[in-house]
């Protein structure tokens, strides 16, 4: 299934994703993900990254149920956060170690 983002509606400190999902010969489905803005702060994850972490979530999601209606749970936003800086420490960890030049003789 192809999912398409059809944008957000805010209602105080919750968003709500809308997406589409399109299949072949099937109808297209409406989908939408709550999201709680204080999740974000809380675990430092910018507000642009919301479509991205909805449609993985819609994706895991349709593997297991086809639900309309999911949504970014603590758990979610903790899982992304901890997975960012695992990455980054990866990176730093591979810049440390790296090929270190010897200074030019002269």
């Amino acid at each position: 299934m192809e999912l398409r983002y059809m944008g957000f509606d805010q209602k105080q400190n919750t968003r709500q994703y809308k997406f589409d999902g399109f299949a072949n010969g099937q109808p297209t489905l409406h989908y939408v993900v709550t999201a709680d803005l204080a999740l974000f702060l809380a675990h430092r994850i910018g507000i642009q990254e919301g479509p991205t972490l909805c449609a993985h979530k819609l994706s895991e999601a349709q593997q297991a149920v086809s639900e309309v209606k999911l949504e970014l749970t603590e758990a979610d936003l903790r899982a992304h956060a901890d997975a960012r800086t695992m990455a980054e420490a990866r990176k730093a960890e591979a810049r440390r170690v790296g090929v270190r030049r010897r200074p030019p003789v002269v």
